[in-house]
């Protein structure tokens, strides 16, 4: 059995997706849903899937290792970061090499780093008058977006797109690619071990 952490900051509808994916697999369990906004949408999303919520606080993220110890302990194997906005800590990311995999709402290395999330990705995409975007799945380092790149999947955007427009795009690319790609990790995790 190998067991998911997944941390999110806002709605959780990539959370859930891949929640859902799982709910019949006797290998795969979704342990443990980690936030640190306490009114995140990713929290009632979990309730109603019966999947135990932790939330935390900048000061126990990064000033202690309580976060790395609870993930310890609950046997997780691998921590799938959707939509959470935080930096990694880098005793974390230490703990668990290449075991923390995030989605990114660009092709990466175009429009990633500090700052370059949801809307600003896709505003800062119209802007540069991009002819497509996408997803990019990529293993977690202590920099944003920089880990090594896992999957992508793009998307046409034409001029006429407006930054919700692309956001609806790239939200289908999510929602049908991170939960496949999750499992093909954990696949490679298993033959690797």
């Amino acid at each position: 059995m190998k067991h998911i952490a997944l941390f999110a900051s806002g709605s959780g509808s990539n959370a859930e997706k891949i929640a859902e994916y799982f709910a019949d697999n006797a290998q795969v369990d979704v342990s443990l849903v980690v936030s640190n906004n306490p009114k995140a949408g990713v929290i009632e999303r979990s309730r109603r899937l019966h999947i135990p919520v932790v939330l935390f606080d900048r000061k126990t993220f990064y000033d202690t290792d309580k976060i790395t110890q609870l993930l310890i302990n609950q046997n997780i194997d691998l921590i799938v970061l959707a939509g959470f906005m935080w930096l990694m800590p880098a005793g974390l990311v230490r703990a668990f090499p290449d075991k923390i995999v995030n989605i990114h709402p660009a092709l990466l290395p175009k429009f990633g780093g500090k700052g370059m999330y949801g809307h600003f990705v896709h505003e800062a995409v119209a802007a540069a008058g991009e002819t497509e975007s996408g997803i990019t799945i990529h293993y977690v380092n202590e920099r944003y977006d920089e880990g090594q790149i896992i999957f992508q999947a793009s998307c046409p955007v034409s001029p006429t797109d407006t930054p919700d427009d692309i956001a609806r795009k790239v939200q289908v690319l999510e929602h049908t690619h991170y939960p496949a790609v999750v499992a093909d990790v954990l696949t490679s995790m298993t033959t690797q071990s």
